[in-house]
């Protein structure tokens, strides 16, 4: 088997000029290689090969690019090559990137595309911007219920050049109603001279034009699809939504979780590519907040003042006390906000989830509370510390302190994520430094509430 070039000798070609030799080493790449080998190189580099490229693979290359080198080579290539590309572009792949450029670049694109792309791309941007439409593409297979096996097959033949997949077959009445949709392996063994309609079941999954698109991702995963059809309020068939744009959303989704999880906005751009000022004013509103919500540990601290100048032992605990509290809570509310983003916990079963969290609170609490007690007797008795006469109840206080800031960290980090579906806020937004936060400030009103009910009338 012949090994494709290094992108080391490919690099070489260009520099020496050997391009009638480069494009035909290019055609032997698959178009996953090609955007490994154009994302690798410089930018001038990355231009040369994609010009050698034929126009088909071309188009399926840039399809996968990232978005910057697609703006890239937009501005840089003559104006008849974008033409041919946005024309051969599939319609969803098409108006992703559209939704990315500015206006004036947009409408002068818009402008070159053929009579028919131009007019499925103003529908297609007339959607809302997180809707279905904005996904499907007019690129499938509609066929009628009367037809033969053998007719259908034929309509493939003919017709099956421009659609998005073959996979699925969609069956439609006279006036474009969605009757049912057939997998192709059905036509494909079944005898040439049956009817479409001996096939059907008249059972099928479909989505709404206007219907969101993370409710489009969890029908995919529900009814394990490669595609699925779009139709408007009175069952007509528009289009189809293919998985692999589910997958990007999907992936655009869970990173705006993640980062929103990391206490900052969702950036919506790539890391490298977003300006340094925008990223700063995406992380430091957040770091404000944050920072404005440590105040009131300061204050927390104030108000047991007294208790701390009695018994300066009891801030040697503070760090651990509140930062248990606050792993607890991140952690419980990671674990809620994957949960309902993959539809394993809804509003509606909030209770279990407290109930749930209140035992594994308690069960985390006593866990990290007997450690606690267990450091202090070790100190105690080894003579690294010395805590007094008083040590034991020092050790039943950090011990049950612990058991509470646990379970109220893993209550308020479980309950935040389904108040704010709730409020319609995204769940994503009580973010771990969040909670965290919100324990510190709680967590020090237990501990040293705790401390009084143990320490009064000893050293307090």
């Amino acid at each position: 088997m012949n090994q494709h070039p290094t992108t080391d000798q490919i690099t070489s070609l260009i520099q020496e000029g050997e391009f009638f030799k480069l494009k035909e080493v290019l055609k032997e790449f698959e178009p996953a290689e090609l955007v490994e080998l154009i994302e690798a190189e410089e930018e001038r580099e990355q231009l040369i090969i994609f010009r050698l490229l034929p126009l088909r693979l071309a188009t399926q290359v840039f399809e996968y690019l990232d978005l910057d080198i697609q703006k890239h080579f937009l501005v840089n290539l003559s104006q008849d090559k974008i033409t041919d590309i946005l024309n051969e572009m599939s319609p969803d792949d098409r108006t992703a990137l559209l939704e990315f450029l500015p206006d004036d670049f947009v409408k002068s694109l818009i402008q070159t595309l053929s009579e028919p792309e131009r007019k499925v791309t103003l529908e297609l941007l007339g959607y809302p911007e997180y809707s279905v439409g904005r996904l499907m593409t007019p690129d499938y297979i509609a066929i009628r219920e009367n037809w033969t096996v053998q007719q259908v097959l034929d309509y493939i033949r003919q017709h099956g050049g421009q659609s998005e997949t073959l996979s699925v077959l969609y069956v439609t009445d006279s006036r474009g109603v969605l009757i049912d949709d057939i997998r192709i392996r059905e036509f494909l063994l079944a005898d040439p001279a049956m009817r479409v309609n001996e096939l059907m079941d008249r059972r099928y999954v479909s989505l709404r034009a206007m219907q969101d698109q993370e409710e489009a991702i969890e029908v995919f995963r529900k009814n394990d699809r490669i595609a699925l059809p779009v139709v408007n309020d009175d069952g007509v068939l528009f289009g189809i939504v293919t998985i692999d744009d589910i997958l990007d959303i999907r992936e655009e989704e869970d990173t705006e979780d993640i980062q929103k999880l990391g206490g900052s906005e969702a950036l919506d751009e790539p890391y490298l590519i977003i300006s340094l000022a925008r990223m700063v004013r995406k992380r430091a509103g957040w770091l404000v907040i944050l920072f404005l919500g440590e105040m009131f540990t300061a204050t927390a601290m104030g108000f047991f003042e007294g208790e701390i100048e009695k018994a300066v032992v009891l801030a040697l605990f503070v760090p651990l006390i509140i930062s248990s509290g606050g792993n607890a809570g991140s952690q419980a509310t990671s674990l809620i906000i994957r949960a309902m983003s993959l539809g394993e916990v809804t509003l509606g079963e909030w209770w279990r989830v407290m109930r749930r969290e209140i035992l594994s609170g308690l069960a985390l609490g006593a866990i990290l509370g007997l450690v606690g007690f267990i450091r202090i007797v070790i100190w105690q008795l080894s003579g690294f510390k010395d805590y007094g006469t008083h040590w034991t109840l020092i050790g039943f206080t950090v011990g049950f302190s612990l058991v509470g800031i646990v379970l109220w960290g893993s209550l308020a980090g479980s309950m935040l994520p389904l108040l704010l579906k709730k409020l319609g806020f995204d769940p994503a937004t009580s973010s771990a430094p969040f909670v965290a936060t919100l324990v510190d400030v709680t967590g020090l009103v237990i501990y040293f509430s705790v401390a009084t009910l143990f320490l009064k009338g000893t050293i307090l």
